[in-house]
């Protein structure tokens, strides 16, 4: 008994230290987590026990538990007991951290969705495409490099890929999917919504309705230095505002992510550290602050929400794409796009058909230049909210490939030179992958 109890004491003892260690962090990582299972049940519709054995199953994201109400659509999550926070679902919209002064009853707008079938195959339209074969394709290395994708480690998933996709010609040549996930799983890009977002203002720029080179309205920096950045400098993350993106602690983009009601305004506070054009610092606060300016662009908050929709997303078939918003409505152009990973890859798609999609133009031919351009001081690691490889970051692979990037190795990586659309979901990224190694194999099996 004496021996139990002394287990017992030690175990407390550890559990109060993680506690009092993590203290300031509890809010965040209860935040994480009740906003991760919300979007996992009522966005993508996995269950949560498996959300809870997967995505929250990582520390200090597992000290929390979560509570999970079907009927009442939203998620609870606590440190043994401890800040606790909640996630709701709104319809069209996805989940959202709420604090305690928002409405829940409160009507919200929901986007407009079309949803036409086309009687063609896939990508644009329903059908099931034709069994294609390409002379020039290696399709065993093709193969190879796909399972090396999943490979499993000493007995260990170390790499956790759930979706791999491999377009070529607008033909899938390739598609393999983890256990609990296929065609029809919706899962979620991370940052690689930055290139969603970055893609709003190419159509907008089209339409002649925004120039990307004139200066960012925001009313604040009007009568100080920081009135001379331009949207432009805020594309390519080169405004030279201060900001911490550091997902370990509490720092900007934490604080943003799981403490603010606005999300669009947590870079509009910060000062200059460096001069625009000239000091590229990789930033989810100036990817919130464009949305907030897209805003900015219609007459009202319904025509915000229908735009991206209405004007780029369903046009192209991207139909179970949903980009969730915060509290006040601003669409979390930094982190919260889900879809398909066949929807993810069309977006690819457009890129490398270069806006043209089977007719239709959606953003103008020189968009595709625009966000390939490197950005100063990046090393050609970066363009328009897309990453680049034009500094050859991937040494195997042609420098003409940019991608789409998210947390944990979610990817959209466009290939001009090879015609090829390759996309990578999972929950690890390159601590498990060889990216470079991945995507080199599948570009030299293409001849």
């Amino acid at each position: 008994m004496k021996k139990a109890l002394k287990i017992l004491a030690v175990i407390l003892v550890i559990v109060a230290m993680l506690v009092a260690y993590n203290y300031s962090k509890l809010n965040i990582i209860s935040g994480y987590s009740a906003k991760n299972m919300s979007s996992s049940v009522f966005v993508a519709g996995r269950a949560p026990a498996f959300t809870d054995s997967t995505d929250n199953s990582f520390a200090p994201i597992n000290f929390a538990r979560d509570f999970v109400d079907l009927q009442k659509k939203y998620a609870s999550a606590s440190v043994y007991g401890l800040m606790e926070r909640k996630a709701i679902y709104r319809k069209g919209l996805g989940s959202v951290l709420i604090d305690d002064d928002y409405d829940i009853t409160q009507e919200t707008p929901i986007p407009f969705r079309s949803n036409i079938a086309r009687m063609v195959p896939y990508p644009y339209g329903n059908m099931k495409q034709k069994d294609t074969t390409f002379a020039n394709i290696d399709y065993a290395k093709i193969e190879n490099e796909v399972q090396y994708a999943f490979a499993e480690v000493d007995g260990e998933d170390v790499k956790k890929t759930r979706a791999v996709l491999v377009i070529y010609k607008d033909q899938i040549i390739a598609e393999q999917y983890a256990k609990g996930f296929n065609k029809d799983s919706k899962i979620l890009g991370w940052s690689m919504t930055k290139s969603l977002l970055s893609t709003m203002y190419g159509v907008l720029q089209y339409q002649g309705k925004l120039n990307v080179w004139d200066k960012a309205p925001v009313d604040a920096w009007k009568k100080d230095e920081r009135n001379a950045i331009t949207i432009h400098n805020l594309l390519q993350m080169n405004s030279g505002l201060e900001w911490e993106e550091d997902y370990g602690k509490i720092s900007d983009v934490t604080k943003m992510l799981f403490l603010e009601k606005d999300m669009t305004a947590s870079q509009i506070e910060k000062p200059l550290v460096g001069k625009p054009n000239e000091t590229w610092y990789y930033s989810s606060g100036t990817s919130n602050l464009l949305s907030g300016i897209l805003r900015k662009q219609f007459a009202n908050h319904q025509e915000y929400l229908d735009f991206p929709y209405v004007e780029f997303i369903d046009k192209i078939g991207m139909h179970s794409m949903l980009i969730e918003a915060d509290m006040e409505g601003n669409y979390v152009g930094s982190s919260y796009g889900w879809a398909t990973p066949r929807d993810w890859a069309k977006f690819g798609l457009l890129y490398l058909h270069r806006g043209d999609w089977n007719g239709t133009r959606i953003f103008d031919d020189s968009w595709v230049d625009y966000i390939t351009k490197p950005t100063p001081t990046s090393n050609g690691r970066y363009g328009g909210h897309f990453w680049l490889n034009a500094g050859g970051f991937h040494p195997d692979v042609p420098k003409d490939m940019y991608s789409a990037n998210g947390y944990q190795g979610q990817r959209i990586y466009i290939i001009p030179s090879k015609d090829l659309v390759v996309v990578r979901f999972g929950l690890v990224g390159k601590d498990g992958t060889d990216f470079n190694k991945f995507l080199s194999g599948i570009c030299n099996a293409i001849k």
